[in-house]
Order: structure tokens, then C-alpha cells, then sequence
């Protein structure tokens, strides 16, 4: 979706997770005016009721510290409280799923369990990580082994990755030597 798309449409205010809705909104016009930003929503009359959102990692993170190109980070996903279980994020994995120009891609996700919605799901953070593998699987996106501190940190917590059909060997060599440390043993 391009910015200016985004800019013309409004946002429920159920879209409050990561921060207020308007700056949500403006969080995903940033994302879509990024070189390789892409954004995905869902939208009822014209009001943004649920998106998917991938960039590039930021440099501070293992990710991006190399300034690898062909990795992109699942920025968020959300659907407003009001519109929840109504299969609007698995339709919206389904679409990043499809979409050929990601086949070039590595896609990752990091999940930590202090950043899930469990007081509104009402899910543990058991409940919450098999809800998340299971939706996020719908486009290929799949648990990978890391040692990753954060990830590392909780029980719950998970990297989750997806090797586009078209992504170069070096590309891939690349990215594996990011999920472990050199000095610690690969599995």
C-alpha cells in the first residue's frame, strides 16, 4: 500500500497496542514510504481496522547491524479489538503469504511475550505463542533457532522466519551466521 493511499483513509480506534491510533496511522505511512516498507490492511468503509507491516531491521538490532539487504522484519501486526476472530490477520498472512515480490526475501519476526495483547485475548503466554506460530505459518513465516539474548531471555519468546523461494545462497549463508554468535556452537 502506498503512503498516500494510507493518508486518505482513516483508522479505527481499536488500533492501539503499539501507541495511540493517529500515530499508529502515521507509524504505517512511514513503513509504506520506506524503500522496502510494506504495509498490508484491512479496511471497512474506508477505516483501517487491521495491518500487517514489514521494514527493513533497524541498525541497532542483530538484524540490521551489517546493513544486510534482503531482510526484512515483520513490523506488527494488529486488528482492532473490535474486529478480533474474524480471520482479518489470518487473510492478511495469507496476502504477504502470496505475494511474489517476498519470494526475493527473508522475512523474520521477533516475538516477546511483553509485547502480546494477553489481558484483552484473555490467552496465557503459551496460548498466545501457539495462536501466533499458527497464524504467522499461514504465509511461511516459522520458529527458528537463535541465540538471540532477548529471544533467548523467556521460554515464550520466539524467532520467527521466512526463507523467500528466491533468496540466494548468499544471502542465506548471511543470515545464518546473524541466528548464532560465532563463538557459541551451532546447533
Amino acid at each position: 500500500m502506498f503512503p498516500e493511499q494510507l493518508a486518505a483513509m482513516a483508522i479505527d480506534p481499536g488500533l492501539d497496542w503499539f501507541r495511540p491510533a493517529p500515530r499508529q496511522k502515521q507509524a504505517l505511512e512511514e513503513i509504506a514510504a520506506m524503500d522496502e516498507g510494506r504495509v498490508w490492511v484491512a479496511r471497512h468503509q474506508g477505516l483501517i481496522v487491521g495491518y500487517v507491516a514489514l521494514h527493513p531491521p533497524h541498525r541497532f538490532e542483530r538484524w540490521g547491524r551489517d546493513g544486510i539487504p534482503g531482510i526484512l522484519e515483520l513490523g506488527a501486526v494488529e486488528v482492532s479489538s473490535s474486529w478480533r476472530r474474524s480471520g482479518i490477520a489470518t487473510a492478511l498472512f495469507a496476502l504477504l503469504g502470496r505475494d511474489p515480490a517476498l519470494d526475493n526475501y527473508i522475512i523474520l519476526a521477533t516475538e516477546y511475550y511483553w509485547h502480546w495483547d494477553l489481558e484483552r485475548t484473555g490467552l496465557t503466554r503459551g496460548e498466545y505463542r501457539r495462536m501466533l506460530e499458527k497464524l504467522k505459518g499461514v504465509s511461511g513465516v516459522q520458529p527458528c533457532p537463535t541465540d538471540e539474548p532477548e529471544i533467548a531471555s523467556h521460554p515464550s519468546n520466539v524467532l520467527m522466519v521466512r526463507m523467500g523461494s528466491k533468496v540466494t545462497p548468499t544471502l542465506q549463508a548471511r543470515f545464518r551466521d546473524l541466528l548464532f554468535e560465532k563463538s557459541q556452537a551451532r546447533p
